[in-house]
Order: C-alpha cells, then sequence, then structure tokens
C-alpha cells in the first residue's frame, strides 16, 4: 500500500489516499480514535469513486465520529481503471432491455454481475491484508454498502468480517442465492422498495436466503438515491454494536 496523498477534514479526519497495485483507494481514520482502531470497508458502487465521493466521505465522517476507521478501493473497470470490455457490454445489454421494458435475463444479470464478484473480492482481500498491517489499524472489520452480492461473497470467505451493512440495490445473479445460506455473521439489509434498477423479489429472495441467526431488513419507500437519513442512522448504530 503505496500512500500518494493527504488531507485533514475540519481536524477530526484524515484522509490519505493510496494506490494497491493498480488499484486506486481512501483511508480516512479519526484524528481522536485509540489505537489501533477497528476499520469499515466501505464498497463503491461500480461509478468511480470521483462520482460517489461526497456519499462516501459522508460515510467516512460518520463512521469517524463513531471511533471507526473506513477504506474504499476503487471497482474492476470504475474510474482510472482498465477499461473492461465485456462488464461494458453486459450494461449496454442490460440498459437495451430496460428501455424496451423487457424483463432482464439471467444471462444479463450473470454476466454483469458474477465476473465483477470473482475480480473484486480477492482485491478486497488483499486491501484488507494492506490495511491490518498498518499500525492505526486493527480489528473487528465491518462491511458496508456496495454491489450486494460482493458483499455477500465476502462473508462467506473472508473470516475476518464480524458484520455488514449491504445495500439491496443491484439485480442478484441466481447463483448468490446458495452462497448467501453460507452466511452468518449479522447482517443489516438496506432496501429501497421503489428502487428502479433492482429486483425487489430477488433482493427478497436474497434475503431469504441468508443464513445468519442475526439479520434485519431495514425497507423504506423510494428510488435508489433515496435512502432516508434514519435509515444510515441505523445502519451506523448497527455496526457501533458489533463492531466495538
Amino acid at each position: 500500500m503505496h500512500f500518494t496523498s493527504e488531507q485533514r477534514l475540519d481536524g477530526a479526519v484524515l484522509e490519505r489516499a493510496f494506490t494497491l497495485g493498480e488499484i486506486p483507494g481512501i483511508l480516512w481514520t479519526p484524528a481522536s480514535a485509540c489505537v489501533p482502531t477497528p476499520v469499515i470497508l466501505l464498497s463503491p458502487p461500480p461509478l468511480g469513486l470521483r462520482k460517489t465521493y461526497p456519499r462516501l466521505v459522508a460515510r467516512a465522517r460518520r463512521a469517524a465520529a463513531d471511533g471507526f476507521a473506513t477504506a474504499t478501493i476503487e471497482l474492476p473497470g470504475s474510474g482510472d481503471r482498465p477499461r473492461w470490455p465485456a462488464a461494458e457490454q453486459a450494461l449496454v445489454d442490460l440498459r437495451r432491455a430496460m428501455e424496451a421494458g423487457e424483463p432482464v435475463s439471467d444471462e444479463i444479470i450473470d454476466a454483469l454481475i458474477l465476473p465483477l464478484v470473482d475480480k473484486s473480492v480477492p482485491e478486497w482481500q488483499a486491501a484488507l491484508n494492506a490495511l491490518l498491517a498498518l499500525p492505526e489499524i486493527g480489528g473487528p472489520v465491518g462491511y458496508s454498502g456496495g454491489v450486494i452480492s460482493i458483499g455477500t461473497r465476502l462473508a462467506v470467505v473472508e473470516p475476518r468480517i464480524s458484520a455488514a451493512v449491504l445495500f439491496a440495490g443491484s439485480f442478484v445473479p441466481r447463483a448468490m442465492l446458495e452462497e448467501a445460506r453460507q452466511v452468518t455473521i449479522p447482517l443489516h439489509v438496506l432496501l429501497q422498495w421503489d428502487d428502479e434498477g433492482n429486483n425487489r423479489q430477488a433482493a427478497l429472495d436474497l434475503f431469504d436466503a441468508f443464513g445468519s441467526r442475526e439479520k434485519t431488513l431495514h425497507a423504506n419507500m423510494g428510488g435508489h438515491t433515496g435512502v432516508p437519513q434514519s435509515a444510515a442512522d441505523e445502519a451506523g448504530r448497527f455496526l457501533a454494536r458489533h463492531l466495538k
């Protein structure tokens, strides 16, 4: 992990940009927290860190106020990372089907999501290795946001993650239902009931499949970007309960 810049946000949070090989990322640490600090992995949507920075830094500030460090990395094919033609074609096919009012086929969903999961999860594990090697970062580890299938796979294969907040705002391949049955950590799932880019029933089926004994579904009316502040606050309280 190579740090490339740093700045203080209102004196309360230290923000450091880094690279991990070819992968850009950002680490936020609270200025007054005890060391080592628990860390939350903030998984972004596949829109690029620059576009999603305002949302990510808002979540990082909230986590810092609760005493947590947070970190994010650029997803494959997003932002300044090399283009991913296969993923771009799958996105074109998805948009074409939605604009035509046609059902989104399993083939399109699989082509869009499964390769992203396969590539992203090892990168997140490498990032976690690098983060936990820093003297100021320690466990426990939480996960928040992003493509729900990435979070599902990480919850299965990464034992260092103790709890996760998942956003049901992306299409779910049927294959993820079987993986969900292997998830056992505490989960808090956010669902926007009128999300225009999400299959609500698939999200409900995924939640039902999760094997966790403690799992909460927090559903609100509204579209993809209409998550109310009260829902974000409750997600923060969930992570605080399980990471402190």
